[in-house]
């Protein structure tokens, strides 16, 4: 991306439509900071005046709504969306409720404005089905990652009919205007930083049937170059919205990774019961948290009864504390040697899902995004997980291809090459950033 932002793009007035959620207050107040003027769009004014005062707390400014204006659907598009430079769209993640909004704002948006999903992973050529050319052509994907004051990371997935000089024009003004880490991916469920994210999430979920909630999320916990234990995150997101991203990579894809999105069934069951995660406190996710005379308790999820059960204080796994102690030492190359070599069976479980993420990721290269560096800025910036190129470069290339094939890993392409010397070495290298920083002591 070049050092400048092309003068021929320009975005002063967005029209965010849905912006009583939680993406739509947070993506006023990344585009308000930048100094565009706001429409804020919700079914009823006190849905906006509460997104406005939303903005005001992340913003941590009382003057970012002087540029912000409320506006209600009732109006009709016709009132708002002229003047538009970019539209963007953050309603529910359904397909029809996107598709009947898009064919009002194809109806009424100006000629050159930009239209927006912030979709987590439906098709952006699915949702331009039946607009007009003009609108594909200036149609795309701005997956912004929640909270985007604090998660810094973006997608951009241009609709095919698109042209790429405006989608690089875009991806300079997101990076150098709006302080957003952008990554370009091609249009395939889930993008780039879901699909990796989501592939480690629902194999911990999957193998806590088996090993327990607590026990996983220690074995795999945030040691592992991650800032929380997987299923916490999952608890975190919502149960509602891991199954909209796990299904359809499920139903859609066919990789290398055969089975990885399957939604364990005492999940789907649990969901269908109503328990959601941290959106519903009173039912809990894998975790439920209740006070008893005043006392806070938390208790985790048992897959095979569907109660939750007392967690155990004492639960210790001897591996982690060692490298955990090395990590907090800074000691980073000694605790990953400690954590490769670890005689113990759940060494065996947690190496098998940090070397999968590390191949999994890689192995989009191409598939999904251009170059693993890209692969990189979307783990750190959108999930603030070790970047997988950085993983392997403290493990060491020869002995994260032995241990892939050990555990009967696929191994990726640039893995052979940097062994070969093809690919210079160490392989991360994205400015500003060290690996060591996502390994927790």
């Amino acid at each position: 991306m070049g050092a400048a932002t092309s003068a021929s793009l320009e975005i002063n007035r967005v029209v965010v439509l849905g912006a009583n959620g939680a993406m739509g207050a947070g993506s006023a107040a990344m585009f308000a900071s930048a100094g565009c003027e706001v429409d804020l769009v919700a079914r009823d004014l006190p849905k906006v005046e509460g997104a406005m005062k939303a903005s005001q707390g992340i913003a941590k400014s009382e003057h970012i709504t002087s540029s912000m204006s409320a506006r209600t659907y009732g109006e009709g598009y016709g009132a708002f969306l002229p003047g538009a430079d970019l539209i963007f769209e953050a309603v529910a993640e359904e397909m029809s409720l996107k598709r009947r909004i898009f064919a009002e704002v194809d109806a009424h948006r100006p000629e050159d404005a930009i239209v927006a999903t912030v979709s987590s992973g439906l098709s952006i050529r699915e949702m331009a089905e039946g607009c007009s050319d003009g609108f594909k052509k200036h149609f795309l994907g701005i997956h912004l990652y929640n909270p985007p004051h604090v998660m810094s990371g973006v997608e951009l997935i241009p609709h095919p009919d698109m042209d790429p000089a405006l989608v690089n024009e875009l991806a300079e003004m997101m990076t150098n205007r709006f302080g957003r880490a952008v990554v370009i991916c091609k249009d395939l469920p889930a993008f780039a930083g879901n699909r990796i994210g989501f592939k480690v999430l629902n194999e911990v979920a999957q193998l806590a049937e088996t090993h327990g909630v607590q026990l996983m999320d220690t074995i795999v916990g945030p040691y592992t170059g991650r800032a929380m234990p997987p299923l916490a995150t999952i608890d975190l997101v919502g149960w509602d919205v891991h199954k909209a991203i796990v299904d359809n990579v499920d139903a859609n894809i066919q990789d290398e990774a055969p089975g990885a999105f399957k939604m364990p069934a005492y999940m789907s069951k649990a969901l269908e019961a109503g328990h959601m995660g941290d959106k519903t406190p009173l039912m809990g996710g894998f975790f439920k948290r209740s006070t008893v005379d005043g006392k806070a308790i938390v208790q985790a999820l048992d897959p095979a009864t569907g109660n939750y059960i007392d967690m155990d204080r004492g639960l210790t796994v001897p591996f982690v504390e060692q490298v955990k102690e090395l990590y907090h030492e800074g000691r980073y190359q000694q605790g990953m040697d400690s954590f490769m070599s670890a005689q113990d069976p759940l060494a065996d479980i947690a190496r098998k899902v940090v070397l999968g993420y590390a191949s999994y990721a890689l192995h989009r290269v191409g598939e999904v995004v251009e170059e693993y560096a890209d692969a990189d800025r979307i783990m750190t910036a959108g999930f603030n997980w070790a970047p997988p190129s950085g993983l392997v470069d403290y493990i060491g290339v020869d002995r994260a291809i032995a241990q892939m094939e050990r555990y009967g890993i696929p191994v990726p392409a640039l893995l052979h090459a940097a062994k070969k010397g093809e690919v210079r070495t160490p392989l991360f290298n994205l400015p500003f950033l060290t690996p060591g920083r996502y390994f927790a002591g």
